[in-house]
């Protein structure tokens, strides 16, 4: 009887370890600012922040508004690498998309030899909205979980 309870206790506790799941968003900034003049990164924060430290809840008999200060959800504990821009002087350079392909080739593999799965990945672009825009950037990220 001794070991049923046992062998369940350690069945229960494997369980219990295999469903608890973290996860992880690196995010990658690609500017396609005309004549390469913006900054691209791969970013991957190194501290943790608890969402429910800077979360209030509206209803109609209290809406109170959230007071957190956002220099207290700031990351300076992080990983940047550096990517090239997508322009040069020159107009489109595709030997710079080709070398931030291989950077983020290389991330991606090395976060899965470190037990992370990628589950998803979304991307969106603020382009160029006209001759006196000269903004943009093509941003990523890669959501992991183990």
């Amino acid at each position: 009887m001794k070991k049923i309870i046992l062998l369940s206790f350690i069945a229960l506790l494997g369980i219990t370890t295999i469903t608890a799941q973290e996860y992880k968003v690196i995010t990658s900034v690609e500017s396609i600012v005309p004549s390469g003049l913006g900054r691209s990164r791969i970013i991957d924060a190194n501290a943790d922040r608890d969402f429910k430290e800077f979360t209030s809840e509206q209803t109609e008999e209290d809406n109170t508004r959230n007071k957190s200060k956002r220099g207290n959800i700031r990351v300076k504990d992080f990983e940047e690498t550096k990517l090239l821009n997508f322009y040069n002087v020159a107009g489109i350079r595709f030997q710079n998309i080709a070398a931030n392909d291989a950077l983020i080739s290389s991330k991606l593999s090395d976060m899965t030899k470190n037990g992370w799965e990628l589950v998803f990945v979304t991307s969106g672009v603020e382009a160029d909205a006209g001759n006196t825009d000269g903004q943009g950037i093509f941003i990523t990220r890669y959501i992991f979980k183990r």
